[in-house]
């Protein structure tokens, strides 16, 4: 093999929720949904990203709005494939390179089967990929979080994203312990809508249960509690309604997700060696991903571990920039088999 011009390779965060291309020298260059309006009658994509995500719940009868990842794996093989061509033509016309196919580093949850990463490795290479390569998402948001990952130390780091939350603790290169589990944003906006409609018997949608949870979704004990007016529909009348919901009352919605993210993040630390725990205990664990901007999850995962608790400067960005710094590394992950990656499958 020749060899690899890093100028033209790509780093991508292919999320459930979101999709992020990174261009090395220009960063993330590419932050959209991963959302597509796909025509059920001709099979066409007739929108990707934002403008996909704007049509939600407001399209007619042949326009379905799909979100082809589900739990941080591929749920529509065929449309994750169009949306990740469509990124990485935006991406790579910011660059000029018509031309020439990008090699792509690509993170999968640290949890996916090897049947799940072929499918993503598959696409990305039907999308227009040179080449593939997995890393694992833990692994890539501690690079982007600046963990000190080839250093003899333990680092952990908690990715929560849309379709799942990943703990990992770090050292030398490697993933020592992990944790994936399918529980993760997405779950908090169901959790919303579920309590709104048991208790308020009104019906809202995603987009409206992701604002609430930005407003005012609260981790744990509520200090100040804010109120919010909704609006939906009511599941008696039929009508359109607007009720007025508490911080608290969705601090109760989110508890048992918070709980379960909790329980993770201490059962890896369960798993984790002695010498690593001491090293964790001081340098504190680490919160990357969407899920970490809740408002007070650090203070509650602290509560709960007696460890200190950080968001990374950039967290919706970290697995992004970290994908796209390890673009430096394919050629010795492809030498050197790392426990980080799983080698390529050809």
């Amino acid at each position: 093999m020749g060899k690899l011009s890093f100028s033209q390779d790509l780093g991508i965060d292919l999320g459930t929720a979101n999709t992020l291309v990174f261009v090395k020298g220009k960063g993330v260059v590419v932050r959209e949904p991963s959302v597509v309006a796909k025509n059920i009658e001709t099979n066409e994509i007739e929108a990707v990203g934002d403008a996909a995500k704007n049509m939600i719940g407001r399209t007619p009868g042949n326009i379905a709005v799909i979100r082809p990842m589900r739990d941080g794996v591929i749920a529509d093989y065929d449309t994750t494939s169009a949306m990740m061509r469509y990124y990485m033509n935006k991406a790579m016309k910011q660059r000029s390179l018509f031309a020439k196919k990008p090699s792509v580093m690509v993170c999968v949850p640290s949890g996916i089967t090897l049947v799940e990463e072929r499918a993503v490795i598959d696409a990305t290479k039907q999308a227009g990929a040179k080449e593939a390569f997995p890393i694992a998402e833990p692994f890539a948001a501690a690079i982007g979080a600046g963990l000190p990952v080839w250093e003899p130390t333990g680092s952990m780091i908690v990715d929560i994203g849309g379709g799942t939350t990943e703990v990992a603790v770090i050292s030398l290169g490697g993933i020592v312990t992990s944790m994936s589990i399918r529980i993760a944003g997405d779950d908090m906006d169901e959790a919303i809508i579920n309590y709104i409609r048991k208790n308020h018997n009104l019906l809202i949608g995603e987009r409206s249960a992701e604002s609430i949870k930005i407003e005012i979704g609260t981790a744990g004990k509520v200090k100040e509690n804010k109120e919010l007016d909704i609006r939906g529909r009511n599941l008696l009348t039929g009508l359109p309604k607007t009720v007025t919901i508490t911080a608290e009352e969705i601090s109760f919605a989110l508890e048992d997700t918070v709980h379960a993210i909790v329980e993770a993040v201490k059962n890896t630390l369960e798993k984790t060696p002695p010498e690593l725990a001491a090293d964790i205990m001081d340098r504190g664990i680490v919160l990357s991903g969407g899920g970490a901007l809740l408002h007070n999850l650090d203070k509650v995962i602290s509560d709960e571990t007696k460890i200190p608790v950080f968001i990374t400067e950039n967290p919706l960005d970290s697995v992004a920039i970290g994908t796209g710094k390890s673009l430096d590394y394919i050629k010795q992950f492809r030498s050197q088999p790392n426990v980080a990656t799983r080698p390529s499958i050809e």
